[in-house]
């Protein structure tokens, strides 16, 4: 489901209205009052308002692990491998805690969400779910027979898709509510997230453009071994910079000297990614203007003639460009800290013992995978 999943929000409760209204005996004060947590009368199972949460869902809930996806038991089974059940407990339990506890946070905060909107809220949700479910088709063209089969490679059917997409539409709509409905954002929270983001996403890299004659000294063909080969490249280097000068071109010139290699950077090469002893080039760019000359420039058995093309440093987008995606991770933060404060109200309702005894039967489950005797709920 994390492939298809898009945060959306919606008018969803203005739609079904809000059946709390602010009544001390319904919606979520109720909820609060409530046992949030009980026993399913089997293993491995609890219930959590009206909805039940298994072991075998915790054991294949979605976790990244080195830009793959796997399930928490593929993660988990490896550690199983290395030392006792105790020792397995104590290393795994976190993790296991928080993948329950975000489940039940998941599940508390839609049915909370469900008693606020309203009995009426169905048929906006049926809607809302119909149109993501268009959307998705509309990746595949329009075929609603490769949608259903890239869900099926899910494990998700679309009657499944629609169900989670009525559930997160809502979810998110109860969030939107939390969070004061469109309360405009403000050019300051603009301004100061461009500056947070600016030198991670909206950097324009320098870049240097130029077309370069490399002479080497060393390579130098002279008939008497008494002449200075120092001496001999100055003297071509200098006479390479008058021609140059003249207006002939330097690639056309470096194939007429074996001892002269041609670089053409023309395209661009970030400053900062240029070896030795070429590393010296940005600083004499800096000397010249657009299309003139640098050199002879003397460095370490080289000898480099170089015309510049372009010398552009480092910049940034400009924020009239990026002001969308800063009013997109403006709202985004907005959302993550109003889910993280409704995450804490939630789990301060859960009733502990029953979530531990919970989470300890998945650790066993978890641990007997790598014994080969684990076979599901029964």
């Amino acid at each position: 489901m994390k492939e298809v999943l898009a945060w959306s929000f919606s008018a969803l409760f203005f739609a079904g209205g809000c059946a709390d209204s602010g009544n001390p005996g319904s919606g979520e004060n109720q909820l609060q009052r409530s046992t949030l947590i009980r026993k399913a009368g089997q293993p491995g199972v609890l219930v959590v308002g009206s909805e039940a949460v298994t072991c075998d869902q915790i054991i294949a809930t979605p976790m990244e692990y080195n830009q793959m996806i796997v399930s928490l038991a593929e993660l988990l089974v490896p550690v199983a491998q290395a030392g006792s059940l105790e020792q397995f407990k104590q290393w795994a339990r976190p993790r296991v805690e928080e993948v329950v506890t975000s489940r039940i946070s998941y599940i508390l905060l839609y049915q909370q969400a469900k008693r606020r909107a309203g009995e009426n809220i169905d048929e906006a949700l049926e809607k809302a779910a119909e149109k993501e479910w268009r959307r998705f088709v509309l990746r595949f063209e329009g075929d609603e027979a490769k949608a259903e089969e890239a869900l099926r490679q899910q494990k998700i059917d679309r009657k499944g898709f629609k169900d989670y997409w009525k559930k997160e539409l809502l979810r998110q709509s109860y969030i939107a509510l939390k969070l004061g409905g469109n309360r405009p954002i403000t050019q300051r929270e603009l301004a100061q997230c461009y500056d947070e983001m600016k030198d991670k996403s909206f950097v324009i890299a320098a870049s240097l453009s130029f077309r370069l004659i490399d002479i080497e000294p060393a390579k130098l063909q002279i008939a008497d071994p008494q002449q200075d080969l120092l001496e001999r490249a100055r003297k071509l280097a200098r006479e390479l910079v008058d021609r140059i000068q003249a207006g002939e071109d330097l690639g056309t010139l470096a194939e007429q000297y074996r001892e002269a290699s041609f670089i053409d950077h023309g395209d661009g090469v970030q400053p900062d990614s240029l070896a030795k002893p070429y590393d010296i080039l940005p600083a004499e760019a800096e000397k010249i203007e657009r299309g003139q000359i640098a050199g002879p420039i003397e460095v370490e058995g080289h000898i480099f003639i170089m015309k510049l093309e372009e010398n552009r440093p480092k910049s940034y987008q400009p924020f009239e460009k990026v002001q969308e995606q800063l009013e997109q991770k403006i709202l985004a933060d907005r959302q993550k800290e109003a889910i993280e404060k409704l995450n804490a109200e939630l789990r301060e309702q859960i009733v502990l013992s029953e979530k531990d005894t919970f989470v300890d039967f998945c650790l066993e489950q978890i641990y007997r995978m790598h014994q080969g005797t684990y076979r599901g709920e029964r």
